[in-house]
């Protein structure tokens, strides 16, 4: 029987909808690929019985599409929608001193993705590059990502990248893969993770809220576009954009509140009972949680790309268009003005009195922030800051593109410390559970889509149960043969 493939493509004028489905039939497999015109897409294989289940399974899958606006296409002959990447501008700092920088790593391209937590530092770039550090500047490991990473974000003890192919990446095992795959038409600006559940904030003002099985929860259409802001917890999702910060219940039942904020908001930050808006109007908006009154404000001397705070709140941090940074206290008074000495911070992060910026230059700069180092900066006296080199041998972690590349190893007997897990059909949905004893069995595993295949089973060194009421991957992926 002949290899036969279907490519059709659905694509919508005004930004809507962009993206392509192909399906090919080979004897009894058949494998899809979708995505966004112009990229790679996801893969998924299913093989059956006999070649003719094969081809009505597939002719099932091209009549859904079919109906739902999708048209016979020539694969590359529509060109890719351009990707909307932020458009900054960086200005010499106008501070008189420089900041006590410890010391900079230059990632090579202008840089958004920062995490920082007790173990490492991560950094992200446009070029796709993501890199982690320790504490003290050394390189540890590089990912190459497709395409260029907007932002990092963490959810206990698990790493995901976003990135502009439009695909969310789980960077916490040696071999990357797409953890979640936003909708074509989603045009990722920002993305917060809470228990599993990620909110996106896109370029129309738009935000999409998907689940652990990278299945679609709910979306809301805010007043303003250009969503740079998006932070969720238990209770709500918080979404800033050119009109001002909109609070959604986190089941997407009801808007909560709705606060205009001094100018469009271009990055927020979250703590226990307040979010944190930084504007194009030059100022940081402390609001509440629960009514979205605007409690304090920070005022700095140009629009602000970058804010954070202590983990008490008693110090509000921000960082402007003029390669400064500055530091506050509670109530909004200003305590200092630095001059990063490497561009304008477009994300931060403090940890442990320090303070971690990634610039327009593509740095990933750490900080002394401590009261003693200011003091000093202030009065001239900085440490000489250290350029951090990545080592030759760096070693570079790509995501793997199918599921030959994510099962590298395959055995014919579970070890005795893996974790056995199962691919199973349920309501037309493709799960995986666990088969091995002593896990819950009725939690689903967060698991790449790419090698869900029915009946297929895997081995994975363990298993962790978030709190969302399922198990994350930890540790390598392999085929059980």
């Amino acid at each position: 029987m002949a290899r036969e493939t279907t490519y059709l493509e659905l694509s919508q004028d005004g930004g809507g909808a962009h993206k392509f489905y192909e399906v090919t039939v080979d004897g009894t497999a058949v494998s899809v690929r979708y995505g966004r015109i112009g990229a790679d897409g996801q893969l998924q294989s299913s093989s059956f019985p006999t070649a003719e289940k094969a081809r009505a399974a597939a002719a099932k899958k091209i009549g859904e599409k079919v109906r739902k606006g999708y048209a016979p296409a020539v694969a590359g002959a529509r060109a890719a929608r351009a990707v909307s990447r932020r458009q900054v501008t960086s200005a010499p700092s106008t501070a008189r001193a420089v900041a006590p920088v410890l010391w900079r790593f230059r990632t090579g391209s202008s840089a958004f993705g920062i995490h920082v937590d007790e173990d490492r530092c991560w950094v992200g770039n446009q070029a796709g590059d993501v890199y982690t550090l320790s504490h003290e500047g050394e390189v540890l490991a590089r990912y190459s990502l497709p395409d260029g990473v907007k932002c990092l974000v963490a959810d206990e003890f698990w790493i995901y990248a976003g990135c502009d192919d439009g695909t969310v990446y789980d960077l916490s095992s040696k071999v990357p893969f797409g953890a979640y795959d936003i909708a074509a038409d989603v045009d990722i600006f920002w993305l917060d993770i809470h228990e599993g559940v990620l909110s996106v904030s896109d370029r129309n003002g738009g935000l999409t809220v998907i689940d652990h099985e990278d299945e679609f929860q709910w979306s809301r259409r805010s007043p303003g576009s250009n969503a740079w802001m998006v932070r969720a917890d238990e209770r709500a999702v918080y979404h800033g954009h050119s009109q001002g910060v909109t609070a959604y219940a986190a089941d997407g039942g009801a808007q909560l509140w709705h606060t205009p904020t001094d100018g469009s908001v271009l990055f927020g930050w979250q703590e226990d009972h307040t979010v944190y808006a930084a504007t194009g109007r030059h100022t940081v908006q402390r609001l509440a949680k629960g009514t979205g009154a605007v409690e304090a404000s920070y005022r700095c001397d140009a629009a602000v790309y970058a804010c954070a705070t202590s983990p008490d709140g008693r110090h509000v941090f921000a960082a402007d268009y003029a390669s400064s940074v500055y530091c506050f206290d509670a109530d909004g008074r200003r305590l200092w003005k630095l001059g990063t000495g490497g561009g304008s911070a477009l994300s931060m992060q403090y940890l442990d009195e320090r303070l971690y910026l990634v610039t327009t230059d593509g740095s990933l700069i750490c900080m002394d922030a401590s009261e003693a180092a200011i003091l000093a900066a202030q009065r001239g006296s900085v440490p000489t800051a250290v350029d951090v080199k990545s080592a030759a041998a760096l070693p570079v972690f790509t995501p793997a593109a199918s599921a030959a590349a994510v099962a590298t190893v395959s055995v014919s007997a579970a070890p005795a410390d893996g974790v056995v897990v199962e691919c199973v059909q349920q309501g037309g949905r493709m799960r995986v559970q666990v088969v091995s004893g002593g896990f819950e069995p009725s939690w689903n595993v967060q698991f790449p889509r790419g090698i869900r295949e029915p009946g297929a089973r895997y081995v994975v060194d363990g298993l962790h149960a978030a709190s969302g009421g399922f198990y994350r991957v930890r540790g390598e992926i392999r085929r059980l043969v």
